[in-house]
């Protein structure tokens, strides 16, 4: 198989930038490169911590997957689209992506082996094709490769922001701005390591935030988030450095009325991409699920909301401004 080649554009670690742009972990980079699979302007790489200064080539081959059993499933997931190529999902709050030592319970791979879709591979573990990875809370749409030229597709997609995500959130309080970009690194928070933070020397991160539509008290605010960059809880942290939270996020809100609640209000709700086999645009949607619409409902004018969440009005948000 051909390798996929990606261009480093900023100074940083080897390891560091195959797991932004292959979306593992650098476990998993060194293993790609301890496989010999690696390669630095037609260099092999030895050394996870190979310094890149910028500019330099990097091409990644795939090895043939080491398949490990699934747990078993006890939750389902909506198949949105599906062809011989890829997979579009709308994963449920609560399910978490990506098996790990820490993690017990049955994950999105365990599903996917479930339905024995047979998918792309990454650094010789089944990886069932996760292209970007979504947090366990937040739900919505994922696309999952079913090869590797699909996945290697897709990957260089998320490089080059050709693939797109629009989220969905109820915040408090209101933001202040009908258009805010924020644009500030982010890395694990040196104070508790369970959470990430606007550090310094942290990875570029950008999103831009979108004023929707204010709660009846005036207090919450429906918003839209449009993401530049895919960092570990960026939309999270982002609005953490305005002060602002996500209602029912338990890891960075406040204690509020709201903190009882069994889910966050994110939702993953609009995914676009060129599809690699046809290399048209496509664009989906993932209706917001029930026990978020019944908040919003509660909290919100409801004839508004039938206005506003829609994929065209949200796009329309955001390209009608400056970004």
């Amino acid at each position: 198989m051909h390798p996929t080649t990606f261009t480093a554009e900023t100074p940083q670690r080897l390891d560091a930038f195959l797991t932004d742009v292959l979306g593992v972990t650098r476990n998993q980079v060194a293993q790609l490169i301890k496989q010999e699979t690696v390669s630095v302007d037609g260099k092999p790489a030895t050394k996870p911590g190979l310094k890149l200064k910028g500019g330099e080539s990097v091409a990644v081959s795939f090895p043939e997957a080491k398949e490990s059993p699934a747990l078993d499933v006890d939750f389902d997931v909506t198949i949105v689209y599906e062809d011989d190529d890829l997979l579009v999902i709308d994963k449920p709050s609560g399910v978490t992506v990506h098996p790990a030592p820490s993690v017990k319970e049955a994950t999105l791979v365990d599903w996917l082996k479930l339905k024995g879709i047979r998918l792309s591979t990454i650094s010789g573990e089944e990886r069932h094709g996760i292209v970007h990875r979504l947090d366990k809370g937040t739900s919505g749409l994922m696309v999952v490769a079913k090869n590797n030229e699909t996945h290697e597709a897709l990957s260089q997609q998320l490089q080059d922001k050709s693939m797109g995500r629009y989220y969905l959130a109820v915040v408090t309080p209101p933001l202040k701005e009908d258009l805010t970009l924020i644009e500030k690194p982010i890395g694990r928070s040196p104070s508790n390591r369970l959470k990430m933070g606007h550090v310094p020397h942290g990875k570029e991160a950008a999103t831009l935030f979108k004023k929707l539509l204010p709660s009846r008290d005036g207090k919450q605010e429906l918003i839209a988030c449009k993401l530049f960059t895919g960092r570990t809880h960026q939309i999270r942290v982002h609005l953490e450095t305005m002060s602002r939270h996500i209602i029912g996020d338990h890891l960075y809100g406040v204690k509020s009325a709201d903190a009882k609640m069994a889910r966050i209000l994110l939702h993953a709700y609009i995914l676009y991409f060129t599809h690699p086999a046809t290399e048209q645009r496509v664009t989906f949607t993932a209706p917001v699920p029930e026990a978020m619409q019944a908040y919003l409902e509660k909290h919100f004018e409801t004839e508004r909301l039938d206005e506003i969440i829609t994929a065209d009005s949200i796009e329309h948000a955001f390209t009608a401004g400056i970004f």
